[in-house]
């Protein structure tokens, strides 16, 4: 049985915390540890991407439920233009019917140019829009490789032996006693 299994999650701390990575001792402040907190080390950014070192664990179901939400919000919003350019379109109609032929082509031409005004409006905020980020963000979770994981084991079962020898130093019954008896 493992001290605790291979999946690291990477968190940053701040700049002033910022300690020597353990693969090139170079300050860092990212930290993979374990989801319970039973270990973690500093590792830099770059370290992160090098699969001899680790590999990136990414959760399927949750970019593939990011990327349906992101579809359903852009088509309510198209849904919602085409609906106001209807109505807008049944409005024009119903005015044009009402007013004398020569009215109803100088309309037509109004339409005409206004459409192509909220087209290009319509253009120029999209190209006004801020850019969303198009970069996906970086995996959050890791698993080490087999000897890296290893080693993690290693020094923390080390660990836990010095722990346990030092109490067992500072226990006066764990040294064998004076004999009280002649020879």
């Amino acid at each position: 049985m493992s001290l605790f299994p291979n999946l690291w999650h990477h968190r940053k701390v701040a700049d002033t915390s910022a300690k020597g990575c353990e693969v090139c001792y170079k300050p860092s402040t990212s930290v993979l540890i374990t989801p319970e907190n039973k270990d973690f080390f500093y590792v830099c950014p770059s370290h992160l991407k090098d699969k001899g070192f680790c590999s990136p664990i990414v959760d399927h179901e949750a970019a593939a439920a990011k990327r349906k939400k992101e579809m359903d919000e852009e088509l309510e919003k198209i849904k919602k233009e085409y609906e106001e350019k209807q109505k807008k379109k049944k409005e024009k109609e119903a005015e044009k019917k009402d007013d004398k032929d020569k009215e109803k082509e100088k309309e037509k031409e109004k339409e005409k140019d206004e459409e192509k005004k909220e087209d290009t409006k319509s253009n120029d905020k999209d190209t006004t829009k801020p850019e969303q980020k198009t970069e996906e963000e970086e995996p959050r979770i890791f698993a080490l490789q087999r000897t890296f994981y290893q080693q993690r084991l290693d020094r923390k079962r080390q660990a836990e032996m010095a722990k346990k020898n030092r109490e067992r130093l500072s226990n006066p019954n764990f040294f064998p006693s004076v004999p009280k008896g002649m020879p």
